[in-house]
């Protein structure tokens, strides 16, 4: 699991292969992850955009970057959290994901809530 703390929003990553998704023999592997997004501090704050540096098993990175995330862009008081999922397919096995989400206080202030490094693997595939 990934899990990261950003002045107070605490983003904590999951992630499962789903083999029934996927076409190995066409070096198509989809994996789903879960994402929690909790507002541990004393300050409201609203995800405007997301940032993922998605890297394969033959370590080409792809960079994905949009607003909010699965069309929201949630504000999150104190002790307020948000919950998605979503997916990534990759050409290989085994692969990585982190990123960040561009935060802005009610204040009008901006800062990055960092998504820390998570495994995306087929089960087996790492020893």
């Amino acid at each position: 699991m990934s899990d990261a703390t950003t002045r107070g929003i605490r983003v904590q990553v999951e992630s499962l292969f789903l083999p029934e998704r996927s076409l190995p023999g066409e070096r198509q592997f989809v994996f789903t992850y879960r994402v929690r997004i909790d507002n541990l501090g004393d300050e409201p704050a609203t995800l405007v955009s997301r940032r993922w540096l998605i890297t394969d098993g033959d370590g080409r990175l792809q960079t994905v970057e949009g607003p909010g995330v699965v069309g929201e862009q949630p504000r999150l008081g104190p002790g307020e959290g948000f919950e998605y999922s979503s997916f990534c397919p990759l050409p290989t096995p085994v692969g990585t994901m982190e990123g960040s989400y561009a935060m802005v206080t009610d204040a009008g202030e901006t800062f990055e809530a960092r998504i820390a490094p998570f495994f995306l693997a087929v089960p087996g595939a790492v020893n």
